[in-house]
Formats: C-alpha cells, sequence, structure tokens
C-alpha cells in the first residue's frame, strides 16, 4: 500500500511538471508571435497589387508584417480622423496627406511624396469594343463607362478633368457610372457592368485587355504622397516601410506597375 502510494506522488509530481513545461512552452510560443511587429497600412485602392508585392518584399527583409486596408482615398482619411487603428496612410494624392498633417494626425517628418500615377482607359478583353482614343468614349458605341468617385479618388477626378480638356465630358457625363474607388470600377467594367473604364495604369496587367494612355497634360499631376500615423505605436516599423518605398528596391517595384518617379513638391 506505502509502495503504491508513493508511486502515486511520484505519477502525479511527473505530471504537474510536465504541466508546467508544456505551459511554458506555450507561453514562449505565444510571446513570439504577438511580439513579432505589424504594422496596418491604409492605402489608396490604385496600389493594391503594387503594395502587397512590396509588403511581401518589405516582410522578407524586416521580418515585420504589413496588413493594408485599401479604400479611397477621401474614406480613408476620414478614417483617420475617426481613429482608426491605421499605422501609415498612403493615399492617391498629397492633398489629403498634408490635411492630416495639418490636423496634427501624421507624425512630423515623414509626409513622403512616393510616386506619380498615370491614368488609363482600359476596355477588358472579350468585350469586342474597339476604342482607339480617349475621346472614343464619347461614340454611340459606348453606353457605359465606369470611374471613381471624383470627390472621394484623385483618379476619378483626373478623369473628369482629362475629358473637360478634350471637350467630350459634355457627351461622356451622361454615361458616368461612380464608383466607391478604382478597384471596383475596374470590378464594373471586367464584369459587363460597364463598356469601359477610367483606371490607374497600376490595376491593369499586361495583356489584360486594351489600354490607351492618357496624355497626363490633360489632368493635374497625380503625385502620391504618405505619413504615418501620428497615434501609430510602431513608428520605427512604419519609418522603415516608408524608406523601403522610397529606396531603390521600392520604387522599381514602383515602375514595374506603371508608376512614374514622383514630383518632388
Amino acid at each position: 500500500m506505502e509502495k503504491a502510494t508513493a508511486m502515486m506522488r511520484k505519477l502525479s509530481a511527473f505530471l504537474v511538471s510536465l504541466a508546467l513545461v508544456t505551459t511554458s512552452g506555450c507561453a514562449r510560443k505565444g510571446a513570439d508571435v504577438n511580439g513579432s511587429e505589424e504594422i496596418v497600412v491604409a492605402a489608396a485602392a490604385n496600389l493594391t497589387d503594387a503594395f502587397e508585392e512590396l509588403g511581401r518584399r518589405f516582410t522578407s527583409k524586416t521580418g515585420v508584417r504589413v496588413t493594408f486596408s485599401f479604400g479611397a482615398t477621401a474614406d480613408l482619411a476620414r478614417q483617420v480622423e475617426n481613429g482608426a487603428p491605421f499605422d501609415l496612410y498612403a493615399a492617391a494624392d498629397t492633398s489629403h496627406v498634408d490635411e492630416l498633417a495639418r490636423k496634427g494626425l501624421l507624425t512630423d517628418g515623414t509626409r513622403a511624396v512616393y510616386a506619380r500615377g498615370r491614368l488609363v482607359v482600359w476596355v477588358p478583353p472579350g468585350g469586342g469594343l474597339q476604342l482607339e482614343r480617349v475621346e472614343d468614349l464619347a461614340g454611340a458605341r459606348v453606353s457605359k463607362v465606369a470611374l471613381a468617385k471624383p470627390d472621394v479618388a484623385p483618379y476619378g477626378r483626373a478623369a473628369v478633368e482629362a475629358l473637360r480638356a478634350l471637350n467630350v465630358w459634355g457627351q461622356v457625363e451622361p454615361k458616368a457610372v461612380y464608383a466607391q474607388s478604382v478597384a471596383q470600377a475596374k470590378q464594373w467594367a471586367a464584369t459587363g457592368n460597364a463598356d469601359a473604364a477610367m483606371l490607374p495604369r497600376s490595376l491593369v496587367r499586361e495583356g489584360e485587355g486594351k489600354v490607351i494612355e492618357v496624355d497626363g497634360r490633360l489632368h493635374a499631376p497625380i503625385d502620391q504622397a504618405m505619413g504615418v500615423v501620428r497615434a501609430s505605436k510602431r513608428q520605427d516599423a512604419a519609418r522603415r516601410f516608408i524608406e523601403f518605398v522610397m529606396g531603390e528596391e521600392g520604387q522599381a517595384v514602383l515602375k514595374s506597375f506603371g508608376y512614374e518617379a514622383p514630383g518632388r513638391k
């Protein structure tokens, strides 16, 4: 009986020790996971493909994970103002970044103009619509043209400016269908809900339908800026992401997606 009791005590002690080791191991593992750095980037919808590639490369180099929230520039700016938990804000223009900076919502010294966007007319593959010039959007063969809302998306605003400069906005305006973002405008054209879309060059892959370049002189330059959100608790990691985007590799990636070198202003 005494032997059995002793054995039970030893077994109990062993099980307790095993539990402590297991718990300690789990705690260490959890600490590793929770302790790994991550930044949340609010980025204009035109950046979807380019920034996802930049995020992968940045994480590979630094170990800092990047989560993106893509949307219309003005919508994301309002979210920053309302305290959304973003670490970095990347707009499709400079004015929204400057406005947030004036309101004290961005960290001093982090504003950077990282790219100049290019506007195109896109006709999805298989549509059968033959367009050769931007002005052809005014023709009878086109019934709907998708573009992002000019009041929330800089590319939508640039599209209206270009069509006005070409003196065809009067004919195109009745056909315009307004998306909340450029990504949604592309989706509408891709699914047959519009005959064509006016989009950032960065959202159209090589060989994906017909692309007609819009002369950049027809609209204000689409310079795009970003900055670190002042309320972020990951200031250093967010700054590192900006440095990566502005560096040689980051700029090469942006160029491969159709962006031009930014206008420094």
